[in-house]
């Protein structure tokens, strides 16, 4: 039985520890929060008392933690320390390519094998094991990074060496707050000309405008059944964890000298719709802010 140690357990990390337990896997699972152990266990992992304990067996070790100041230290302290050499490790956080790249280079130090492997899906896909995950390693490390992933994963992607995985990742999630936007402008729009929301949608999706915030994840209530519009705009992905990303999109993009215009602009309306209190809510229900109907959030 394959031994897993899973740090971090938030919403995410949760889901996709359970995912691994459920494959087979023996799960040895950490998390600062009592309540993410309980649930864990629950869901058939085996809670432990640190991180440290947690890998001190394990032959692949996953985290999921908030940023790259938490990966850094989580790895320094507990990880590289007390790990099997033999052990594989994988950080599926999201966090900036630096942190990412010098997390890589203490692991390989050390001895280790070791990927960064941010996901995209959110939280359904991650109960669900249908997660994309990017993936930067060692081209001859790649065929075990996708077998340990494989429980969790829809698909596996190399994107290169050590941080092209974060780098695939703020580059995807800034197109996806990008093209989101513009799909709630375009609702916006069409209902203050009368349009009925539905029909265009009918239109737009098959039609140049389609995409996959339009057509998989409509912000607009009633067209696509599974989208978090249907819920409120709850248990999606949420707008505080989207700008954390266009965040990060807009720190690489100051670093390398790139230009991200509407990246900047996305990063601008996303931290408005959050300051005005909905970081916790879909970042599609940023269309009731270009609707002027804030009020059926609440």
């Amino acid at each position: 039985m394959t031994r897993i140690a899973f740090i971090g357990l938030g919403n995410m990390g949760g889901g996709m520890a359970a995912t691994q337990a459920k494959a087979g896997a023996a799960v040895a699972a950490f998390d600062l929060s009592a309540a993410a152990l309980e649930k864990a266990q629950g869901a058939g992992c085996s809670p432990v008392t640190s991180a440290a304990e947690a890998v001190k067996d394990a032959d692949i070790v996953i985290t999921m933690l908030p940023a790259g100041q938490h990966v850094r230290a989580v790895y320094a302290n507990d990880i590289l320390p007390n790990a099997p050499k033999t052990a594989l490790l994988i950080d599926c956080s999201t966090i900036d390519v630096d942190s990412a790249r010098a997390v890589s280079e203490q692991a390989v130090a050390a001895g280790f094998r070791f990927a960064d492997a941010p996901v995209s899906g959110g939280t359904m896909a991650a109960d669900a094991g249908t997660l994309a995950f990017m993936v930067g390693c060692e081209e001859a490390d790649f065929a075990q990074v996708e077998a340990a992933l494989a429980p969790m994963a829809r698909i596996v992607i190399r994107a290169g060496t050590a941080g092209s995985g974060q780098a695939a990742k703020i580059c995807n999630n800034m197109l996806l707050g990008v093209s989101m936007l513009g799909v709630c402008e375009a609702f916006a729009l069409a209902e203050r000309l009368g349009l009925d929301g539905e029909r265009f949608f009918e239109i737009a999706s098959k039609s140049s405008g389609q995409c996959w915030s339009l057509s998989t994840y409509c912000p607009w209530p009633g067209p696509v059944p599974t989208a978090p519009s249907n819920r409120g705009y709850e248990g999606g992905f949420a707008t505080a964890m989207m700008l954390k990303d266009l965040k990060l999109a807009q720190e690489a993009a100051a670093r390398s000298g790139a230009t991200t215009p509407m990246g900047a602009q996305a990063e601008a309306m996303y931290a408005l719709f959050d300051r005005l209190g909905y970081g916790g809510k879909d970042f599609s229900a940023v269309l009731n802010l270009m609707r002027g109907r804030l009020d059926a959030l609440n």
